[in-house]
């Protein structure tokens, strides 16, 4: 979990780095068409898969919801900063918590509720509105992380019928479709370092979901969901460093507290034995 959130962190930074001369759905579309390199490898066992008609509608929806999230996300890697996106990021999680007992009709107990509450109330201690001017950068993230939550929603009733290297390989080519259009009606052509860049950004966000595929099986969420908070602190400390950024104390409380209580649901899904219904903080947009 420690390399997963210096993944993650780096991704942030690289997006930032190359900053938003590359609009961002080129950005979002390049990233996945390089990523889809890291699926020829399953391609023998992906053919071995064959979905229903149903359960393709899914992966499109899914697909579709994601693609927008995506887009939302570059582009807020672009105007706020780092620690700002690390933090807003945790909310996804509470958006699945809330989505799964609407949709799912999954149980929300007392507890849970709260510990909703507490992070949306990290959210307004972030985004502080009425005393700092709020970004087209947060409102995006924060619908960003409504859509994400719609991806992942969808992941869980997928997962649950289909191979789940089927469905990450799914989302990775139908996202690629979905943005192609988008991307080409901002096309700005590339520079060999941009593409670079963005291949490094691949690699990180593919080498970020495996490690932390690893950690999950290594150890359970109650073990490896307090160590994403570092990945605040990194991004705070790289924002400083690197770009500049002024360390905003009222971001790392605010992301303190919605990490706290995604903390506290999954102990609370853990204590009750059930199966992990909200993803951990880290399992987002790439």
């Amino acid at each position: 979990m420690l390399v997963t959130g210096l993944c993650f962190v780096a991704v942030t930074a690289l997006v930032k780095y190359m900053g938003d001369r590359i609009p961002a759905p080129e950005s979002a579309f390049l990233r996945y068409l390089i990523g889809l390199v890291f699926l020829i490898p399953l391609i023998p066992h992906l053919r071995r898969s064959h979905p229903t008609a149903r359960q393709w509608r899914l992966f499109g929806f899914r697909g579709l919801s994601h693609a927008f999230g995506v887009m939302l996300w570059f582009y807020a890697m672009t105007q706020i900063p780092i620690a700002e996106v690390t933090a807003m990021n945790y909310l996804a999680p509470v958006y699945v918590t809330i989505g799964a007992a609407i949709f799912l009709k999954e149980k929300l107990a007392a507890r849970r509720i709260a510990a909703v509450v507490c992070a949306l109330l990290g959210a307004l201690i972030i985004l502080r509105p009425g005393f700092r001017e709020v970004d087209p950068g947060h409102l995006a993230m924060l619908l960003a992380g409504l859509v994400f939550g719609a991806s992942y929603l969808l992941a869980k009733v997928l997962a649950d019928e289909v191979d789940p290297t089927y469905v990450v390989a799914s989302l990775s080519i139908i996202v690629t479709i979905v943005l192609a259009p988008f991307a080409l009606v901002v096309w700005v052509t590339p520079t060999l370092a941009e593409l670079g860049l963005l291949l490094a950004v691949a690699f990180f966000a593919t080498a970020g979901h495996y490690t932390m595929t690893l950690a999950l099986r290594a150890a359970p969420v109650t073990v490896t969901q307090p160590v994403t908070f570092l990945q605040l602190v990194w991004a705070t400390l790289l924002g400083y460093v690197v770009f500049a950024e002024a360390i905003d104390i009222w971001v790392v409380l605010g992301g303190g507290l919605i990490l706290g209580s995604v903390t506290f649901i999954a102990w609370r899904e853990a204590v009750l034995r059930r199966r992990r219904i909200t993803p951990t903080a880290p399992e987002t947009k790439l």
